[in-house]
């Protein structure tokens, strides 16, 4: 029972499209190790029944395994591997979209003294927590319904409530409470985020998007680092150099245009940045993405 279960309920209903019949979730399967890659890693609570997985976000390394849970409150650019896997033992794991109206409303049916206070300083974005058999039951009864179409509507939505429930109780709870708060730091780093993300291509005062989520500039920086673990224009960077690698994808003949694109005034000063953040230069990583166009992500962060 427990991981040998959900091992298999996650063998027998992963599609190549990572998608379930139960909204937000999605169940992944990776028979290769590969190279570390960058993603989005979502607002999300990440499981694996099988394999390891390794992430870098700015100085710091997670890593999670059966046993351990990954939850991201934030949605961070993230560089990550599987690990301990192979064709005969592919890493499977699932992940559930985490949402910030139900974590609100539990935290409001919350009874005094039901949840630890919260902390002085902004969580950060993203952590890794131990299993608990709780979590881990909760999480088996949610897979199985997929097998149950007649009380998967009822059913799922009130096995997802205790999901969340059981995560915002757990050691890592605070990372997820403060993505129901509208008013935490959390929430407003995730603005600046947001905002960040929409107008990557554009110069900007860190003063100036401290002022748009109401701190103060050395508040603002001080929890964005806490958060992001890197700073704002760090974090402009790196979006900026994920979404110039989506580009040349599709547009590998035009370097100049794509840098441009995304924010770059001096081709060289892409190029440079480009190779050291992806370790090779713009034109033949396009090459090498345009070969690999349509390949499907993975669905774990």
């Amino acid at each position: 029972m427990g991981f040998d279960e959900l091992r298999a309920l996650l063998a027998r209903h992963v599609r190549d499209d990572a998608t379930t019949d139960i909204a937000g979730l999605h169940i992944a399967r990776a028979d290769r190790a590969g190279p570390p890659t960058t993603s989005m890693s979502g607002t999300v609570l990440a499981v694996l029944a099988q394999g390891a997985k390794r992430l870098a976000l700015g100085d710091r390394l997670y890593e999670y395994r059966p046993g351990t849970y990954f939850v991201a409150s934030v949605d961070l650019p993230v560089t990550g591997h599987f690990t301990e896997i192979g064709p005969d033992h592919p890493a499977l794991g699932l992940a559930l979209v985490l949402e910030p109206t139900a974590i609100a409303e539990l935290l409001l049916r919350a009874g005094p003294g039901d949840l630890p206070r919260p902390a002085p300083a902004a969580p950060p974005g993203i952590a890794v927590g131990e299993m608990s058999p709780e979590l881990l039951d909760a999480l088996i009864r949610l897979v199985r319904l997929l097998e149950r179409p007649r009380d998967r509507g009822v059913l799922a939505p009130m096995v997802i409530r205790e999901i969340l429930w059981r995560l915002i109780t757990a050691d890592q709870g605070g990372v997820v409470r403060q993505l129901g708060l509208a008013d935490s730091s959390l929430s407003h780093i995730a603005r600046a985020v947001r905002w960040i993300r929409e107008h990557y291509a554009e110069p900007f005062r860190v003063e100036d998007l401290a002022r748009r989520t109401g701190m103060s500039p050395s508040a603002f920086y001080r929890n964005f680092q806490a958060v992001a673990a890197m700073s704002p224009i760090q974090f402009q960077k790196q979006i900026r150099l994920q979404e110039a690698r989506l580009l040349l994808a599709a547009h590998p003949h035009d370097i100049t245009g794509v840098g441009h694109r995304v924010g770059y005034d001096s081709p060289s000063q892409f190029s440079r940045e480009y190779r050291r953040r992806f370790g090779v230069p713009p034109s033949q990583d396009a090459a090498h993405l345009h070969g690999r166009a349509g390949t499907a992500a993975t669905a774990l962060p």
